[in-house]
């Protein structure tokens, strides 16, 4: 009887797990799924005065139409928080130093050194500051987050998952979400100068004339000015060169790259097919999932009987501003400009002066601020902040800095870029980017008249003459003294309407005058890529279109390696393969697996570019290993991304006093190269015939939850889809870094613009807006910048007992 009564048991339990656990699939399911934002329907909202309509198109992007500036912003605030608040949550913990918060313990190295710059206390300042109208602007956004938030069946999935909920929003969020993008663009300046100091301290100052040059025959200026000439090459390098570190990092080579990027360009009207200027611009930055934008059109009344639309993308958790795209008079885009925007100024100590320190200003006493860090399962932590006149204080090598940096100064932020809404030339556009309270950018516009400009837009720092000393960190009584306040917007350099009917940026020196001096060096770019979108700009001719534009940006031609590739295979010659049946394969796919381009099934581009990249670990790893003492940032091509030129100028040179120690020749030492990527491939199990470059060059960017739970992987990640371009072309791609999204617009002709964007609209997998569009970004595939007919229709309409300002 038992056993018949444990064997019917047994068969009720096998009939009731498997359905309690399809019960709990389901109900997970559901509940992801009731965190979906809403598409359709009619919503009444108390944060408006009048009917708002969010039309989104086949893709999700919406067309955000009111009849009044407040309440579009209101609705952006309302869509954003439903498709992107975990990205507005993370960018804002980023700069504020609460991502512990979140994640626990293991965010507190970064949460410790984010506070150290107060952004949230200087974030409440700038809101102070402030005009009525603008915080209003910034208030009705963050009354539409919330309430957007507010509207959804379930929090966010990511709070599920992490065991957390989500903070309403507050006015300085938004601030905060403008200092993330300062901490991006610029956050590499700190460990830069320190890498530079080393290299002043450890080397004379031919020797250091030689190692960090100002300026390239790769660079592109846009003054036209000619390039300095080459520092003689000294007779003895200095003592550090060459040296080998205590341990060479394995396969350093094959996860290799750069991570500088962005191009933006205009034709003139002169030479465009409608007589209106044609902007293009591609925004590089670190890929993940969702994209950092979200592209939208905004329609409203102009206040003159008429209505104004303008495209583009927008930030999520910034205030909402179309950050790059056109109003239809004018359109503009930005690349970084790695000016020198950021100083390190040695504070001195005295027992005469205790608890004080020496600036150039005199004796200070640091105001001491206490910062409580939340952690997540853990008590909070306190961390105090010592600050003076020229910035908080930190300690790196032995000495005690003030980090002097522009985003502390009082209107590093601010809402100008509002008024690029409304401008209607490109001198008016030129005039407001200069004020603009953002990471000071390259700003190149263009408007329906066909004229052309370039400035910065963002605040620059009054410098003395001396630019070039300042990248460096200056020491306790130097000679080159730091920024003194801000620029004025009149002092700004601009290049207007050039005779040859185009500009481009694309992080190189944009300068080689004397107007140079505005701007310093905060680290250009090479050049490479800069020379080749401008030569490549100049091939569309007297008259073009926004396709032929938009192609600029697709241009993975390796001219820059091909150089290098030239020098493997003179090097590889009878002798140097004879007997070495892998040096020989290796030039037999460097001559028949090369095509010129950054293509995926290329060996040869993908043997070429590891080649300059062995050269560059032979003669600088042991530097590295040096350099990252002081930051683990810091790095050789870091201090100094013009390295390759300096490479390829020792082995046409080949000065016996710079040879490394170890290295019989510069003939034997390239070999050397040659056999370390040899041995790297092999190591990692890589067929050297089936070494191509989209093998390596893989796309790997995920939701950054992802990070956390590894395990869903695949759910929240892209394709590993293999990827043309690469570094020092214009179409820059790697595997978690490369073109945020391209746009081509001519003012006035919005219609024919053109977009891609490497993520959907939504940051969640069940939205069928998640990846919608990546495959077309992979394929540079371009869609309508404008958004298509309406497949959804979401109505806001104001609550009936609520009265709000028009």
């Amino acid at each position: 009887m038992r056993a018949r009564r444990w064997k019917a048991w047994t068969w009720r339990l096998a009939l009731i797990l498997p359905g309690l656990a399809l019960l709990a699939c389901l109900g997970a399911w559901l509940l992801l799924r009731a965190s979906l934002a809403q598409g359709d329907g009619r919503r009444e909202v108390a944060g408006i005065a009048r009917p708002v309509t969010v039309a989104r198109d086949e893709a999700g992007v919406p067309l955000i139409r009111g009849s009044s500036r407040l309440d579009v912003a209101w609705a952006t605030g309302f869509v954003h928080a439903q498709e992107r608040f975990f990205q507005m949550d993370l960018l804002r913990r980023t700069a504020g130093g609460e991502l512990a918060e979140l994640f626990g313990p293991r965010a507190l190295p970064l949460d410790r050194a984010r506070r150290l710059h107060r952004f949230r206390a200087r974030a409440a300042r700038a809101l102070a500051d402030l005009a009525p109208a603008e915080r209003a602007f910034v208030d009705r956004y963050v009354a539409g987050v919330n309430a957007g938030m507010g509207a959804l069946g379930a929090r966010p999935f990511e709070y599920l998952l992490t065991g957390t909920a989500p903070a309403p929003w507050r006015a300085e969020d938004s601030l905060l979400a403008v200092w993330a993008m300062f901490i991006d663009l610029q956050g590499s300046q700190e460990p830069r100068e320190l890498a530079r100091g080393w290299l002043r301290d450890h080397s004379d100052a031919a020797q250091l004339a030689f190692l960090l040059p100002q300026a390239t025959h790769w660079d592109a200026p846009l003054d036209a000015a000619g390039a300095p000439s080459e520092a003689p090459l000294p007779a003895r390098a200095p003592a550090w060169w060459g040296a080998r570190p205590a341990q060479s990092a394995p396969l350093a080579l094959l996860g290799r790259g750069d991570i500088v990027g962005s191009n933006n360009y205009a034709i003139a009207g002169s030479r465009s097919t409608t007589g209106a200027a044609i902007v293009a611009d591609d925004m590089h930055l670190g890929l993940q999932l969702p994209n950092i934008w979200y592209r939208l059109a905004f329609v409203y009344p102009d206040g003159h009987g008429g209505e104004r639309r303008l495209v583009g993308v927008t930030l999520p958790g910034a205030p909402p501003l179309v950050i790059a795209g056109s109003n239809g008079k004018v359109a503009w885009g930005f690349t970084n400009s790695y000016g020198d925007y950021l100083d390190l100024v040695e504070v001195g100590f005295d027992a005469a002066h205790p608890g004080q320190v020496r600036t150039p200003q005199g004796w200070e006493q640091p105001v001491e601020r206490v910062e409580t860090i939340a952690v997540k399962g853990a008590p909070a932590e306190q961390l105090t902040v010592r600050e003076t006149g020229l910035g908080p204080l930190r300690q790196a090598g032995g000495k005690t800095w003030a980090l002097h940096w522009v985003a502390h100064a009082p209107g590093a932020v601010n809402l100008n870029h509002l008024r690029l809404e409304e401008a209607a030339s490109l001198e008016a556009a030129l005039a407001i980017a200069a004020s603009d309270g953002i990471p000071a950018q390259n700003f190149v516009a263009g408007d329906a008249a066909g004229n052309i400009g370039w400035t910065i837009a963002g605040r620059l720092p009054r410098r003395a003459a001396d630019a070039y000393g300042a990248s460096f960190p200056l020491a306790a009584g130097a000679a080159t003294p730091t920024w003194d306040g801000l620029l004025a917007p009149e002092s700004y350099p601009r290049v207007v309407n050039p005779r040859d009917g185009q500009l481009s940026t694309a992080n190189n020196r944009q300068l080689m005058g004397a107007q140079s001096a505005l701007l310093g060096d905060g680290g250009f770019d090479l050049g490479a890529r800069g020379s080749q979108l401008r030569d490549r700009l100049r091939r569309l001719g007297p008259r073009t279109d926004e396709q032929g534009a938009f192609a600029v940006a697709l241009d993975d031609r390796a001219l820059f390696i091909a150089d290098w590739r030239r020098r493997a295979l003179a090097v590889l010659d009878q002798a140097a393969i004879a007997d070495h049946p892998r040096r020989a394969a290796f030039r037999r796919l460097l001559e028949t697996s090369w095509n010129g381009h950054a293509d995926v099934d290329s060996v040869g581009y993908r043997l070429a570019r590891n080649f300059m990249w062995a050269l560059h670990d032979i003669l600088f790893e042991g530097l590295d290993a040096q350099l990252a003492n002081l930051d683990p940032k810091a790095a050789m091509a870091l201090a100094n991304p013009r390295w390759p030129a300096l490479v390829a100028r020792l082995l046409d040179e080949g000065p016996a006093g710079w040879l490394p120690p170890g290295q019989g020749s510069w003939r034997a030492l390239q070999l050397a190269a040659i056999d370390r990527v040899l041995s790297e491939l092999e190591a990692a199990g890589v067929p050297l015939e089936r070494a191509t470059w989209g093998a390596r060059n893989r796309a790997a960017f995920a939701h950054p939850i992802a990070l956390a739970l590894p395990f869903l992987g695949a759910w929240l990640g892209v394709p590993p889809d293999q990827l043309a371009g690469d570094a020092h072309m214009p179409r820059v791609a790697g595997p978690k870094f490369g073109q945020s999204e391209r746009m081509t617009v001519s003012p006035g002709h919005e219609e024919e613009g053109l977009f891609n964007m490497p993520g959907g609209q939504s940051g969640h997998p069940l939205s069928p807006y998640f990846l919608h569009g990546h495959a077309d970004w992979v394929q540079g595939r371009p869609v309508p910048l404008l958004p298509g007919p309406a497949r959804h229709t979401l109505t806001l309409v104001p609550a009936r007992d609520v009265t709000l300002p028009r």
